[in-house]
């Protein structure tokens, strides 16, 4: 029912910034969760970081904790990600998500998210 629409990647040097972000469109924005994920080639996509769309909690993956954050802009319905510190193993594509969620918000499995951006590919030159 949410649509996703990603933007902001690039190519940045080691070291360096980017934000990605994510706007959703639709008439249920606030039941939903927000993530990002990344998928390397042959790999199960990855829950990077998550917030309630209703709240501020939020998720962290040890592999991006203190490097990544997560906001939202509510009134515009988008989700940010701000990456800092990149390594070249953040070279990867990057897809933002939404998940309805009742009592329990955070779910790492992807297949409990409903929808999907298109994927931003985010490059990191060492």
């Amino acid at each position: 029912q949410v649509q996703l629409v990603e933007s902001g990647g690039g190519l940045v040097q080691a070291g360096g910034s980017l934000r990605l972000s994510c706007a959703a469109s639709g008439r249920t924005f606030s039941m939903y969760a927000m993530g990002w994920f990344r998928q390397a080639p042959g790999k199960e996509r990855e829950l990077l970081v998550a917030i309630n769309w209703n709240g501020g909690s939020a998720y962290y993956a040890d592999s991006v904790k203190g490097r990544f954050t997560i906001s939202r802009e509510n009134a515009a319905n988008t989700v940010y990600l701000q990456m800092n510190s990149l390594k070249p193993e953040d070279t990867t594509v990057y897809y933002c998500a939404a998940r309805k969620y009742g009592s329990s918000w955070l779910d790492t499995n992807p297949n409990a998210w409903d929808a999907w951006g298109q994927g931003t590919l985010v490059t990191v030159s060492s």
